[in-house]
């Protein structure tokens, strides 16, 4: 992946939170005959956002919630149709007021090889001020949660 030297540091002990599978439709394909590349990015959002629907990370009754504030793709391959597309969602280490998701796209008819990589910077945000906000302790607690888990199993 290329990431900075900083978000490569806190993405080391990355854990599998979520795995989808999505079609690839006809209409995902550009002129090339390949994958458009604003559809990988619709791929990892669908991703991440039915994950972060399961932990309950979505915005609270003030409008305080989760906000993109950089998302990056590798593409190594060109995705094609007729075929899937599995989306494995990982998590890096949790900040104050966010958290790193790494992401792989898949080919499912290619034996699961990775076509692509990518994730994004989730940082929970105020909706007064239109600032970072601390995440919110269950939020913080069920990724550490799910960290833990990952150093056990070493």
């Amino acid at each position: 992946m290329s990431l900075t030297p900083a978000a490569e540091a806190k993405v080391t002990e990355k854990k599998l939170v979520y795995t989808v599978t999505i079609p690839i439709r006809w209409g995902d394909m550009d002129a090339m005959g390949h994958v458009n590349n604003t559809v990988y990015f619709r791929f990892m959002e669908q991703a991440r956002i039915e994950w972060m629907s399961m932990m309950g990370c979505l915005p609270d009754q003030n409008g305080n919630g989760p906000v993109i504030v950089n998302a990056h793709c590798t593409f190594k391959k060109p995705l094609k149709y007729p075929d899937q597309v599995e989306v494995c969602t990982y998590i890096g280490e949790a900040g104050r007021s966010s958290f790193e998701t790494i992401q792989e796209m898949r080919s499912v008819s290619n034996n699961y090889a990775v076509y692509a990589e990518g994730g994004a910077k989730v940082v929970w945000v105020d909706a007064k001020t239109e600032r970072s906000a601390p995440l919110p302790d269950e939020i913080r607690q069920k990724l550490a949660e799910l960290k833990a888990i990952t150093r056990k199993k070493k």
